[in-house]
């Protein structure tokens, strides 16, 4: 599917220039005239891109950015400013009003489709990491299951997250809790590093989930692993009061305390070993299913399906 491009320029013949070189490069092309058409547009639209001219009546081009920046809708699109201003003090400004990117005037094609090109690859690729962890996201996860199923290559799928994990955000608030998470997130790329180097893979789900995707051979080592490398730094998530009595108290709606068990890990292991997955969500299921049959347990712990068929 061809990605969006939204032109704002009041000049006709550059908007035009502009926009038979983005379509013979197989996008998809609408032109606004002026700042106010453009914003209206780019609500409807939903364009993965908008080439932004500064010099605009009514409304220009760094007003245009920073509403496109300031509204949720269009917050994530991605901006270049066409100037014709080569001042840095004026490329400066443009940065800051939320572009990700600037091209001078003139320019020729292959500029403007060598800017439009990485500019689009870079946004692809931060929608598809986590930005709190930086590792890869769901988009990527599920291409990196596929193509091992399609290969049928052998692999372990190890699926992990935190038991209590609500407790502790909500005792210690949410900038705690995300630095758990970014604990737990180094912690499984350490250990897909180095049990398999370059061909394993290590994936941010969302929350306090993420996967691993390792060798069927190494998948219960490294689920282990991951647990004796948590609870070794466990403490250091609470304080210390907390982390001797071994519990914390948060309150539940009718204001009473409850007194919630430190977090702990659960890791459920599917594996290519014993039977083949068809499909992502096959694996996925099998993961899940042992994920929570690891929960039952005390503490931080795996299960690993050793089924046939």
């Amino acid at each position: 599917m061809a990605e969006n491009v939204l032109v704002v320029d009041d000049d006709p013949d550059v908007a035009r220039f502009v926009e038979v070189n983005l379509r013979s490069a197989g996008y998809a092309v609408t032109i606004a005239p002026d700042g106010e058409v453009a914003l209206q547009l780019a609500l409807e639209l939903q364009p993965e891109l908008v080439l932004l001219d500064v010099m605009m009546p009514r409304l220009d081009g760094f007003e245009v950015a920073q509403r496109l920046r300031g509204d949720p809708r269009t917050s994530s699109t991605s901006i270049i400013m066409l100037t014709a201003k080569a001042l840095s003090a004026d490329k400066v400004l443009g940065l800051s009003s939320g572009a990700d990117d600037y091209i001078i005037k003139p320019f020729d094609p292959l500029e403007l489709l060598a800017r439009v090109k990485g500019t689009l690859r870079r946004a692809r690729e931060m929608r598809a990491l986590s930005p709190l962890t930086g590792l890869p996201g769901n988009i990527r996860i599920q291409e990196e299951l596929r193509r091992r199923i399609a290969d049928e290559q052998p692999f372990a799928l190890l699926y992990a997250d935190l038991n209590h994990f609500k407790a502790y955000n909500d005792h210690y608030g949410f900038v705690r809790g995300d630095r758990v998470i970014q604990l737990l997130g180094r912690l499984t790329a350490e250990i897909v590093h180095e049990s398999e180097g370059p061909s394993g893979f290590v994936g941010h789900v969302g929350g306090d989930d993420f996967i691993m995707v390792l060798a069927p051979e190494a998948a219960e080592d490294a689920a282990a692993e991951l647990c004796r490398r948590f609870d070794e730094r466990r403490p250091l998530l609470y304080d210390p009061v907390d982390a001797d009595r071994g519990y914390v108290e948060v309150e539940d709606r009718k204001g009473t305390p409850v007194r919630f068990p430190l977090l702990s890990l659960a890791v459920g292991v599917a594996s290519t070993r014993n039977r083949r997955f068809t499909h992502v969500g096959e694996a996925v299921e099998v993961a899940t299913e042992m994920k929570q049959h690891a929960k039952r347990r005390p503490g931080s712990a795996y299960s690993a399906d050793r089924r046939s068929g």
